[in-house]
């Protein structure tokens, strides 16, 4: 087996004038249970060289990995304290923000491009590109933005991770990413990029599908495709569990 990979391998080093990375990531599909509390996903690869050399020059090689999770619209509403009560006041809604992100880098992000590359590959929280339903003024959206980065980074669905991904020998690469227990179910992406003096050289990316299973899978099917019957049977059983809650407090 790895003679006929060697074999596969020489002709494509051999033929390509820049570095190419094959990434994996260590589960391909989470299911998501009544027990579920999170998961830890590790991503690796390997990157190839033209030629099959490390390059001679000492400049760094750095590795980029992002992990997106499906875009949605958010309604984000800004909260006014009024005669001492706390209200909703100004409001903005975003069109495709991502459910969930995570980027784990060699180093800072800043250290490794500028920001227009940062924004051309929305590399960093900074960079996000969340598209806002609403030709609101810029202060206004950036102020949105900041708010509604700060929720997710909270809640944990948005965190960045300096650092964290770890490279052997110029050639291996390795990062583990975090997925916490409230993480949206749908196609993810594992985008990995390869940076080298200030550019990116090579992006490669594999998808991972996260998915409920079990009876939260049997719920969430049933909201979804038959949403009336749903909301009746969600009513009988409150009605149900109420009166039957009510009847053993007059009991004992």
């Amino acid at each position: 087996m790895r003679k006929w990979l060697f074999l596969f391998l020489v002709p494509l080093l051999m033929g390509q004038s820049k570095p190419v990375l094959v990434p994996d990531v260590s589960q391909r599909d989470i299911e998501i249970a009544y027990s579920f509390t999170g998961a830890d996903l590790l991503l690796f690869g390997a990157i190839l060289y033209p030629g099959g050399r490390l390059p001679e020059d000492n400049k760094p090689t750095d590795i980029v990995v992002v992990v997106k999770g499906p875009v949605q619209s958010i309604l984000v509403r800004e909260k006014e304290k009024v005669a001492g009560i706390w209200v909703n006041a100004a409001r903005l809604r975003y069109r495709s923000a991502p459910s969930f992100y995570a980027i784990a880098s060699s180093r800072p992000i800043g250290k490794l491009i500028d920001g227009r590359t940062q924004a051309i590959y929305e590399l960093g929280l900074d960079s996000l590109q969340l598209s806002p339903a609403s030709s609101a003024p810029t202060a206004e959206q950036d102020r949105f933005a900041r708010g509604l980065v700060d929720l997710k980074r909270r809640s944990g669905l948005y965190f960045e991770a300096p650092g964290a991904v770890e490279i052997t020998d110029g050639v291996l690469y390795r990062a583990r990413v975090t997925i916490p227990a409230r993480v949206p179910v749908g196609r993810f992406t594992a985008e990995t990029f390869l940076i080298r003096d200030g550019r990116v050289l090579a992006a490669a990316t594999r998808d991972i599908d996260i998915r409920k299973s079990g009876f939260e899978r049997f719920v969430a099917r049933s909201a979804d495709r038959w949403s009336f019957t749903y909301g009746l049977t969600a009513v009988a059983l409150s009605v149900l569990f109420g009166w039957g809650a009510g009847w053993i407090a007059r009991r004992f």
